[in-house]
């Protein structure tokens, strides 16, 4: 089964406290009380998030964070990947994923259809929508080939 991190998805739900409130500044214990999670969690989400850009940090008395952007320009494929790098279905999904049986593999090519299905997927939920203020996304135009349906979970 594929599935993101336990930390991708806590990460998203951090941001959708922040998503909410996007005017206001929390600190880390705001956030983990407001998200249901545990302070040194929250700690350790915020810097990857920082560090691509998704939120910023305050110092001092009244210091936290907010989002960087309006979550409406937040895409789902840029929390993952500030979580847990450049998303790859297979290591040959990279651009320079390179693996023992690459130069007789007859799947890459398909694999790598499907990792563009699914960034695509990703790429055009934002985390507004996740809040559920946005419309549900039209999709994205399918790379040449044939088609292959992902939908995400409307919750």
């Amino acid at each position: 089964m594929l599935r993101v991190t336990k930390l991708t998805d806590y990460a998203t739900v951090v941001l959708t406290v922040l998503a909410a409130r996007p005017a206001d500044v929390l600190s880390a214990s705001e956030l983990a009380e407001r998200a249901g999670l545990e302070v040194p969690t929250v700690s350790k989400l915020l810097k990857p998030l920082a560090q691509a850009g998704l939120v910023e940090g305050f110092r001092g008395a009244r210091g936290g964070y907010r989002l960087a952007r309006p979550a409406s320009a937040i895409s789902l494929v840029e929390i993952v990947e500030a979580m847990e790098g450049p998303l790859a279905m297979t290591e040959c999904s990279l651009d320079h994923g390179e693996c023992g049986i690459s130069g007789h593999c007859g799947v890459r090519g398909n694999w790598r259809r499907i990792n563009d299905v699914v960034h695509a997927a990703l790429r055009d939920v934002s985390l507004a929508q996740m809040l559920g203020d946005g419309p549900v996304p039209a999709p994205s135009p399918q790379p040449s080939g044939r088609r292959i349906d992902a939908r995400l979970a409307n919750a």
